[in-house]
């Protein structure tokens, strides 16, 4: 039995995850041409060339429409992303929505789909850092609310769903998109020897990532991690890919221009994702507040050392590869000191269960059994 005609499903994304977990999806939509019509929808939240265009260049997928949002308050930005899409879906409205991640584009998409009586679909559902001040925690409770279908990534995905009261039918674990992205393209990343390029020695480095509020935000935290930072220059070589907001606050607070002549430091601007990760898969080890990369460095055998008090990724720390050292930077250096102190020995980790590189798949089959259920009620793409 096969649905009756192709099914319309629009693919929002906004950001960087989000075009990396994104891809392995519309791959396999695409790839389902029989049944299903995907159209690639970019918000514009991020930009600039290297967090957007290159990306979509690299990972091999292009936006069908972009909305071109820009940036802006998260109130001011979820709005303009809202009343975008609802132009967009008046125009040719799908009959489902899929979602992914957390950033602002992820929930403002959800709440014009639900608000629209169109299903929504939510790939990385159910993390959980228990942090009300983080924006995305707020866009993941309330996106995951709204959803229809909830595709998750790790074990504990599925107790916090439970725990707020969902319905186990919503529920499908899946595995990691982000994952699929990254063994896809590992091979060629590594042959290009990124490291090399940069004049860097393998294994001889570490990385650093900060674009958290909690951390760039505060002018005192930010100078204490600069001050952390420029000291751990001094011990061994450090690469600082510099997000655009992040920029801003440093300069804003004098720092930039001395780390510019902090010998040990090499700043660099947001970098595209074979640089990023080849970075990464290089490095003794990572300094970082994301999300995404405590999942990648897990993945690449990469020790990582996230600078928070939570992380809504737990099985990166059950599996070996990260630790939380909390809001304090003297504990991160303290922790990347005892790495680079270790030599080459690499963490105990395992890779967790379900990040084989098919995620994507097993989404596709979750996603053609749910429009076989509902048959007729589903519009047929134009």
């Amino acid at each position: 039995m096969t649905p009756a005609a192709r099914v319309r499903c629009d693919l929002i994304v906004g950001a960087r995850p989000n075009f990396v977990k994104a891809a392995p999806v519309a791959r396999q939509l695409l790839a389902a041409a029989d049944r299903w019509a995907p159209r690639l929808v970019h918000t514009g939240q991020h930009y600039d060339i290297n967090l957007s265009g290159l990306f979509f260049d690299q990972l091999g997928i292009r936006p069908d429409l972009n909305l071109e949002v820009g940036s802006g308050t998260h109130a001011v930005q979820t709005a303009r992303i809202m009343v975008a899409l609802d132009a967009a879906f008046d125009a040719d409205a799908p009959a489902l929505v899929i979602v992914f991640g957390d950033v602002n584009s992820t929930v403002a998409a959800a709440l014009v789909a639900a608000k629209r009586g169109i299903a929504v679909a939510h790939v990385e559902a159910g993390l959980r850092s228990f942090d009300r001040a983080m924006p995305e925690e707020v866009n993941r409770i309330v996106t995951d609310s709204l959803s229809d279908l909830l595709f998750l990534t790790e074990a504990s995905a599925q107790e916090h769903l439970r725990a707020e009261g969902v319905d186990r039918a919503k529920m499908h674990f899946v595995g990691n998109t982000m994952i699929d992205t990254l063994l896809r393209h590992v091979g060629e990343v590594r042959d290009r020897r990124v490291w090399a390029e940069r004049g860097l020695e393998h294994k001889d480095y570490i990385v650093v990532t900060l674009h958290r509020p909690s951390n760039v935000d505060d002018p005192e935290r930010l100078d204490a991690i600069v001050g952390a930072v420029v000291r751990l220059s001094r011990e061994t070589p450090v690469v600082f890919p510099v997000h655009p907001r992040t920029r801003r606050r440093l300069e804003e607070r004098g720092h930039w221009s001395a780390l510019e002549r902090t010998p040990g430091l090499r700043l660099a601007d947001p970098l595209g994702y074979f640089e990023f990760i080849g970075l990464v898969d290089g490095a003794r080890a990572v300094l970082t507040d994301s999300g995404g990369i405590q999942e990648e460095a897990l993945v690449l055998e990469v020790p990582c050392v996230t600078l928070r008090t939570t992380t809504e990724r737990p099985v990166t720390i059950s599996c070996g590869g990260n630790v939380l050292v909390g809001d304090d930077p003297e504990a991160g250096l303290a922790a990347l000191r005892a790495i680079v102190r270790d030599g080459g020995d690499r963490p105990s980790s395992s890779r967790p269960h379900g990040w084989d590189g098919r995620a994507a798949e097993r989404i596709l089959a979750v996603l053609d059994e749910w429009s076989l259920r509902r048959g007729d009620s589903l519009p047929a793409a134009r």
